[in-house]
């Protein structure tokens, strides 16, 4: 039996998530279910898109992922049926595969027409959970959906190139738990532009002029404690997902503060780099 994944934005207060479930097992008593994410901030497609994509390839191929964001189905928010990579994506056409279907051509998308549908304002449980269902059982994408092409992407997923390849303006996509804050700028765009030159990365008020590999790579631990970087250090580094992050080393929001409240930097707010 497939696994079957659930990404949305409905937290854990409501019914919501227990009624998917609940579904599920009456439909596949064996059904496998995985969690990815159910904290993802209210519509927010980026948030969602960043997620989705980091975490569907540790699944195996074959491996359903039901997306409940931005779900409601309208004109120019169909409900579609993707399948790419070896695994299947069923969510509303909002942007929220840009970063999968950008780097990877789908094998086959269609927009969900199944039979009787029963209309509400629950689409996730009333038309995504059948879909995954009839995916779970072998069932093929034909019977449920018609042939699509005209998948939406997201503009601001992709940063832009400017001053004749001398600068990338990126922006912020996703803000993790620790505060850290992730840019659209991935490690090959970096350096298919730097070619080798030196470079600032711009935000608010601040300059970096290194890029990290690792968080700790700011210790430089051949020297005293009190005179080396450490916690509460800004830093930029590549990431796990090989974008370009600001971090303050081992941040607590909760305490110390972080990337994102430190630097005033939420969503969309841009980060620049220049090559010098």
């Amino acid at each position: 039996m497939a696994i079957i994944t659930l990404t949305t934005d409905f937290g854990y207060k409501d019914h919501f998530v227990g009624a998917i479930k609940g579904t599920i097992y009456s439909e596949l008593e064996d059904a496998k279910i995985v969690d990815i994410s159910h904290a993802i901030s209210p519509f927010n497609i980026q948030e969602c898109a960043y997620i989705l994509k980091n975490s569907y390839k540790a699944f195996p191929k074959g491996t359903i992922h039901i997306v409940g964001v931005d779900a409601e189905c309208t004109e120019e928010n169909q409900h579609l049926a993707v399948y790419v990579d070896g695994h299947y994506f069923i969510l509303a056409n909002n942007g929220v595969s840009s970063l999968i279907t950008s780097e990877i051509k789908p094998d086959k998308i269609v927009e969900l027409k199944i039979p009787n549908p029963q209309p509400g304002a629950f689409p996730v449980l009333e038309i995504f959970v059948k879909v995954a269902c009839h995916i779970a059982r072998g069932g093929t994408l034909e019977v449920v959906g018609k042939k699509f092409d005209d998948l939406k992407e997201l503009k601001e997923f992709a940063p832009r190139i400017t001053n004749d390849g001398n600068t990338i303006a990126g922006s912020v996509i996703y803000i993790d738990n620790y505060g850290n804050v992730v840019t659209n700028i991935q490690k090959s765009l970096f350096e298919a532009y730097r070619k080798g030159r030196n470079f600032e990365l711009l935000a608010r008020n601040k300059k970096l002029t290194r890029i990290e590999n690792n968080y700790s790579d700011i210790i430089d631990f051949n020297l005293d404690r009190n005179q080396r970087k450490g916690p509460g250090d800004l830093l930029a580094l590549f990431n796990s997902a090989n974008y370009i992050e600001l971090a303050i080393y081992k941040s607590d929001p909760n305490t110390v503060g972080s990337a994102s409240s430190l630097l005033g930097l939420d969503y969309r707010d841009t980060v620049t780099i220049n090559f010098l």
